[in-house]
């Protein structure tokens, strides 16, 4: 029987004094540990764009064919870890003419793909429980699945008819741009505060060399060190890849900026940043799921799911109004993902809440786009478009929603036959794959015959890989071989992992039943007696082998 709204306030509301006081702790705990949560997503992305802010504006370039475009925008977007900061990179590319409109809608596509690396990474703090793991990496992985199948079909449409291109075009021809100053979110001024003490990332890096103005050793010009006046004073020093607060009264450096750095240094003090966020974020997604089961405890399923069960369309609103709130779908939906891994809320609600978080994420390129001309708000249209039209096909209709949800749960139980499955798909899906398809267009469009040839060959060879596995899952049994090892290896981890506790358990037996009979037990006269037996064995085992050898040389 289904639970009703009267059950729902009952098991919410109905409480006595001592649960409520319980409440109210908890609900400080969550909002604790929810803060840092946010702070490490934030550490995690600027630690990102320092290890990665040149390299991905050195990828954005406009002789790029629609797959490499798109490949640019996946991995641009992985390297940055924010479909925000790419897509505001891209508008104010095509904005200056750098890039073209074409070029721009193709990378916006791939920033809707890479944008979801980060929940599918807040769900690896699930490892430690199997049921937890499975729920919440389909629920991190909806976003994923989604964004893969909407590529998938709109790309084909966009190269051969430019659908996008066309409707954007026609939205934009009377834009007039303004001027003002770029929004900021409400979380984003609770978080920043601590956030910029510890790491502040120069913004400008990544598009000023995506614009060909700069390089990064540009930004340490006196012996690849950066422009002070004044060395002993961080605040005259000029930018590199970090940066102070200067605009602030009074103004401050973040503890890893360095006025003596070098692009090293500043790349170090990133990949700091990104280690400690990752700390933080595992830690208090640690905190947010043990307190969550505290408060949901004795409630059960069907009040649950009875809770969330609000109209997908509803569902859709929220989640745009909370990316918006947050200025990021990565947040969103990492915030999302370990309720989904509790069991307080079903993978079909978390998918009309990413499908609202990709809406919301338009937003930011919307914002940017007004300060900027027609064709750079005409990218940030079609980043719009292109996310309505996938929802048009994917969701209203019940049995292609379900294509989705029913890949997203085959990703999760992936889990169960291999506990790190999720490693192995973040590499391939987010770095493999956009890598060598990004190689392959790259030799296409080298202009050098010989560079063309190699790429012909690379595409025959990547083809018959792709058949030979295809053939081998389907006929071979590889689709079942695969899951045999993968279960294997997960069976054998934990009998090592056991072994210690078993062997322990055993003793204790051993203990017992000596006790019992009357037979005195000596745990070290056990171990040596066990040791000589095996010492026994192989020498026993090395005589026979010499015996066989010896007879075989006689023969």
């Amino acid at each position: 029987m289904d639970a009703t709204w009267g059950d729902v306030c009952k098991a919410c509301c109905v409480r006595s004094p001592a649960e409520w006081g319980l409440v109210f702790v908890g609900i400080l705990l969550l909002a604790f540990f929810l803060y840092f949560f946010l702070l490490g997503l934030d550490l995690l992305g600027s630690g990102a764009k320092t290890m990665g802010g040149c390299a991905a504006g050195a990828l954005f370039g406009d002789d790029m064919n629609p797959i490499a475009g798109l490949m640019v925008g996946i991995v641009a977007t992985v390297l940055l870890q924010s479909s925000s900061t790419t897509t505001s990179i891209v508008v104010s590319l095509v904005s200056a003419g750098t890039v073209s409109v074409d070029q721009g809608i193709y990378m916006v596509m791939g920033a809707n793909i890479g944008t979801s690396v980060t929940n599918t990474i807040v769900a690896m703090g699930h490892l430690g429980d199997g049921d937890q793991l499975e729920r919440a990496f389909a629920g991190a992985t909806i976003h994923d699945v989604f964004n893969f199948l909407s590529v998938a079909c709109l790309l084909p449409i966009e190269a051969a008819t430019g659908y996008l291109h066309h409707l954007t075009k026609a939205c934009v021809s009377n834009f007039e741009s303004q001027e003002g100053e770029e929004w900021e979110g409400p979380v984003k001024k609770l978080v920043d505060p601590l956030a910029k003490k510890i790491i502040i990332v120069n913004g400008d890096v990544a598009t000023d060399i995506a614009k060909g103005e700069t390089t990064c050793n540009d930004y340490y010009p006196i012996d690849g060190k950066l422009n002070c006046t004044d060395p002993s004073d961080p605040l005259t020093c000029d930018p590199g890849i970090l940066a102070c607060s200067k605009k602030t009264d009074p103004p401050y450096c973040p503890a890893f900026f360095d006025s003596q750095a070098t692009e090293s240094i500043d790349r170090t003090a990133g990949i700091c940043a990104f280690i400690i966020g990752l700390i933080i974020l595992f830690v208090c997604l640690v905190g947010l799921v043990k307190i969550l089961q505290r408060m949901m405890m004795g409630a059960s399923t069907r009040i649950l799911y009875k809770a969330t069960s609000i109209n997908g369309y509803a569902a859709m609103v929220i989640g745009a109004g909370i990316t918006m709130l947050v200025q990021s779908s990565s947040i969103c939906t990492s915030v999302l993902t370990p309720l989904v891994g509790v069991g307080a809320l079903p993978l079909e609600k978390m998918l009309p809440l990413s499908l609202g978080a990709n809406i919301g994420t338009t937003m930011t390129g919307l914002m940017a786009a007004l300060l900027g001309n027609a064709d750079g708000m005409q990218v940030a249209l079609a980043h719009l478009f292109f996310n309505i039209t996938g929802i048009i096909i994917w969701y209203p209709l019940p049995f292609m929603r379900r294509i989705p949800l029913k890949i997203a749960r085959a990703l999760g139980r992936g889990t169960r036959l291999f506990r790190l499955f999720p490693i192995i798909y973040i590499i391939v899906a987010f770095a493999l794959i956009p890598l060598i398809f990004l190689g392959i267009s790259v030799l296409f469009s080298n202009g050098s015959a010989g560079m063309t040839a190699l790429g012909i060959i690379v595409v025959i060879l990547v083809c018959v890989g792709i058949i030979w596995t295809a053939y081998f899952c389907k006929y071979r049994g590889g689709r079942e071989k695969c899951i045999h090892a993968m279960v294997a290896r997960d069976r054998r981890s934990k009998a090592v992992r056991d072994l210690p506790d078993k062997m322990d358990l055993l003793m204790a037996k051993m203990h017992e039943f000596s006790e019992h009979v009357g037979i005195p037990f000596e745990e070290g006269e056990t171990e040596r007696k066990i040791g000589n037996s095996e010492e026994t064995e192989r020498i026993e085992g090395g005589s026979s082998d010499e015996e066989a050898q010896a007879k075989t040389n006689e023969e």
